[in-house]
């Protein structure tokens, strides 16, 4: 697909263009309106089609822990009989908590963690099932009660008896930017993944104490412009962190349901990297 595509949909997944003007500029690029139509489920994200992931390892729950103006609701995930687990906050896209991060919390419980899916739309409802909605909730959500509820759900994972009291977190294209700034946030942390996130404010850097691994699409270039200074920052304050750009794909590459964003062999690859990075970090015990 072609690439102007590609980036026309990140542009409005990302920002507050409405619908309607997206159809508009997706129209021009495609040709006519009825190629727009054709060419929009192959952007658009498909739960349907991507494989559910189960396994018969792990036992998965929904679970509440207290946030600053109520409950948040979460999906928790765990392999079965096990306990003194290295804990992973899993956090979602500018979305919610949709099915493909609910396979990824999963798919982290599978690794031999105790993980735990927040729905960072707990205080407006919960996650609904219409994205566009969803993209529009995360946008009324008040940035400091929102790290504070991301912040207690870290409390939430050391208290757990099942767990070691070691965490760490992993998030996706918002949720990447959520796990950098919970890394300047909680000392205590022990790991922080970014998938595509909008790196922390260079004047936090110091404040990081937690090993960091970045990942990036090579085509990304929204995200991509602020490597540099962070880069930069991390090696003057002389943080352990990794960054790894992947040559040729796009934002949300590990998307398994973005069907044009998607890239297996980076998917996989990036994976492999972040649960070893968990498995030195959060020292998993399986006894």
């Amino acid at each position: 697909m072609d690439q102007k595509i590609i980036s026309l949909y990140d542009e409005y997944t990302h920002s507050q263009v409405s619908r309607k003007d997206f159809m508009r500029k997706l129209a021009v690029l495609a040709g006519s309106t009825a190629l727009a139509m054709t060419i929009l489920p192959m952007l658009e994200n498909n739960y349907a089609a991507a494989a559910d992931f189960n396994t018969d390892d792990i036992e998965v729950k929904d679970v509440t822990y207290a946030g600053v103006d109520g409950e948040m609701k979460a999906v928790l995930a765990k392999p079965k009989g096990k306990k003194n687990l290295g804990c992973v906050l899993v956090i979602h896209e500018n979305r919610g908590l949709n099915p493909h991060i609910i396979d990824v919390t999963k798919r982290v419980a599978a690794e031999g963690f105790l993980a735990l899916g927040v729905d960072a739309l707990s205080p407006l409802g919960g996650t609904p099932t219409d994205e566009d909605k969803g993209r529009e909730l995360i946008g009324k959500l008040d940035p400091e009660k929102n790290l504070q509820n991301y912040l207690k759900g870290l409390e939430y994972l050391r208290n757990r008896k099942d767990g070691n009291g070691k965490v760490g977190c992993v998030g996706f294209c918002w949720g990447g930017g959520m796990a950098n700034k919970l890394a300047v946030n909680d000392p205590k942390l022990q790991a922080a993944v970014a998938y595509y996130g909008a790196q922390a404010n260079v004047a936090d850097v110091p404040k990081i104490k937690a090993s960091l691994m970045l990942h990036y699409g090579g085509l990304d270039e929204r995200i991509n412009a602020g490597i540099p200074a962070y880069e930069q920052a991390l090696k003057e304050n002389k943080i352990d962190y990794k960054i790894y750009i992947y040559d040729g794909v796009n934002h949300a590459f590990n998307n398994n349901t973005s069907p044009t964003r998607y890239n297996e062999a980076a998917a996989k690859l990036a994976w492999s990297r972040t649960i070893d990075l968990f498995k030195q970090k959060l020292a998993v015990l399986t006894r």
